[in-house]
């Protein structure tokens, strides 16, 4: 028998109790979330366990959801267990005043430039991380460009109108 999200979920449960929430399955791939004080030890539960093997980490993304007062910033892991061919998804947020999360550049390599990148969009701060400064966007940038803080571009412009570019 192979590994199941049932199980998954099983031994989560054993190790972190009701600590972990919002377990659902979209599309298959199980989905959870935890507390941002324990990211690491997740990861590395999910790293070290005998049973899981989740040692590949295949994406870390940032989200921002304004209207989620305390949670308004989300890192999400996928990472992929290449034993069973399983992937999950893990889910942290933390308030945007406050956007500190533990680095998992000490367990994934790969997180080192998704966690560069992610800092340099939406401000997360990599508590631990070896480089931590902005990957894409130059150095003097005061604001993180991914956050839906600034309203959508004034349509009365007429830099942008379609003749100045020969559709009119």
């Amino acid at each position: 028998m192979g590994l199941t999200n049932e199980i998954i979920k099983q031994r989560l449960t054993e190790k972190f109790g009701e600590q972990l929430s919002g377990f659902e399955e979209p599309y298959g791939m199980l989905t959870f979330e935890a507390p941002k004080e324990l990211n690491l030890k997740v990861l590395n539960f999910l790293y070290d366990d005998e049973e899981l093997k989740f040692r590949f980490m295949t994406d870390l993304a940032g989200v921002h959801y304004p209207g989620n007062s305390g949670r308004e910033l989300a890192v999400v892991y996928h990472l992929h267990n290449m034993v069973d061919n399983v992937r999950i998804r893990f889910k942290v947020f933390t308030d945007i005043n406050t956007p500190d999360i533990y680095t998992a550049t000490g367990l994934f390599s790969a997180a080192n430039w998704m966690e560069r990148e992610t800092y340099d969009f939406f401000g997360v701060n990599f508590v631990g991380h070896p480089n931590l400064k902005r990957i894409l966007n130059v150095d003097e940038m005061d604001y993180f460009p991914m956050r839906k803080e600034f309203p959508l571009e004034d349509q009365t412009r007429i830099d942008k109108d379609d003749e100045m570019f020969g559709r009119g």
